[in-house]
This record gives C-alpha cells, structure tokens and sequence, in this order.
C-alpha cells in the first residue's frame, strides 16, 4: 500500500491542533459570554476603518477590544485604540494569517470579563484567514469595491465560511467598472444564507444596519 505523502499529514496535525484550541478559546468565549466576529478581507479593503467608526457609534454603550493582526507594525491597533477601543496587536513576522493558538496568547492582555464584544482584525489575505478556526461566532468578510466583481468566483472558500459580507467603499462605485449586483449575485450563489451588508465607511452609508447587527450580537453577552 503506497504510504500517505508526509505533507499531507503535516498539514492535518496542524489544523487538528488548530481545531483543538479553537475550541478551547471558544470555552473561554463563552465562559464571559462574549461575542467573537473574525474580520477577514484583502489587505486595504477598510477593516480599520470600519472598527474607528464602531469606536465612534458604541462610546459608552458597549466595551468593545480588538485583536489586530498584522505581518510587521502597530499601526492599525494605535489607530483603534484612539478610537477608544481595548487593542492588543499580534506581529505574525510573515504569517498570513492568525490561528487559535496566536489568539490563546493573545487573550491574556485583554479583560474579557469587561467587554461585550471581541473583534479580530486577521491579517489582509483572501485565502488563508478562512481555512482556520480561532473560536469566533461569526466570519465576517469585507470586500472592497475597488476590488472587481469577480472575487466570489476567484475566493470562493471566504465566502462559503462567513456569515456576513461587507461590501465596503461603495462611494466610489461611480468611478469604478465593478457590478454590485454580479457580487451579490456571486456571492450567495456560493453562500446562499450570507447576510450583505454595501458600506462606506467614509460617507457613513449603510453603516446604520451594520451597527444594528452588531448591537443585536452583543446583546447576547
């Protein structure tokens, strides 16, 4: 019998250890019943943005702490944290994406008892952020619109794992060749319970419903 290549069996140890303590993250999730979103999208799709304008909207309402995940820089955690959010950075030095076992050491500088929700800022990647489980309730997608129409099809696993699509910077789809609807179209031909959501976080448009979801989410807690 020819014996399973190495490689293959490599990569299963690391997502079964992976899995493993995801689901020990998700214990501690729900020991503070805290609500967890994984944002994921390419890199400059607006994820920061959009956590300075959740800063802005939930002042006093809710607590909200943010695991920022990026190759190199504290940039993007200084900017949340002025936004008057709870940020812990994670540099992975290369990784293009965080995993279980890099949230786990992460949640040790954040008072989970505190906030009512968690939001993971993963490194800018439309490929490997989906394939791992960090404990979250909800994948969250965000996709520009300076991106083209075609990333459902070119993505596809993104859009199969989330719950919620953010289809951001839409005031600039006058400028752009990008079909809104073939997006929509794509998108939950793949996924067909995805709830979609078309934002700017510059002109505020669309945030209103997006903000809603987030409040329903943290209610829970």
């Amino acid at each position: 019998m020819k014996e399973e290549p190495l490689r293959v069996a490599v990569v299963k140890n690391i997502l079964d250890a992976n899995s493993r303590i995801a689901q020990e993250n998700r214990k501690l999730f729900d020991m503070h019943r805290l609500r967890v979103i994984n944002l994921m999208s390419s890199p400059g799709a607006g994820k920061t943005s959009l956590l300075e304008e959740m800063g802005k909207r939930f002042e006093g309402q809710l607590k909200i702490g943010v695991i920022e995940g990026d190759i190199q820089t504290t940039l993007d955690a200084e900017r949340v944290a002025a936004a008057g959010l709870a940020a812990v950075q994670i540099e992975t030095d290369g990784a293009c994406h965080l995993d279980a076992n890099m949230i786990q050491n992460a949640l040790a500088d954040l008072n989970l008892a505190a906030l009512n929700l968690l939001v993971v800022e993963n490194v800018g990647n439309l490929v490997c952020p989906a394939e791992f489980n960090i404990g979250e309730d909800h994948k969250v997608m965000m996709l520009s619109v300076t991106e083209g129409d075609d990333k459902p099809y070119k993505y596809p696993l993104m859009f199969r794992e989330s719950s919620v699509l953010l289809i951001s910077k839409v005031d600039l789809l006058p400028h752009l060749r990008c079909d809104i609807e073939k997006i929509k179209e794509a998108a939950r031909s793949i996924n067909p319970d995805l709830i979609i959501f078309e934002i700017s976080s510059y002109t505020g448009q669309g945030l209103d419903d997006w903000h809603n979801w987030i409040q329903k989410l943290a209610a829970k807690k």
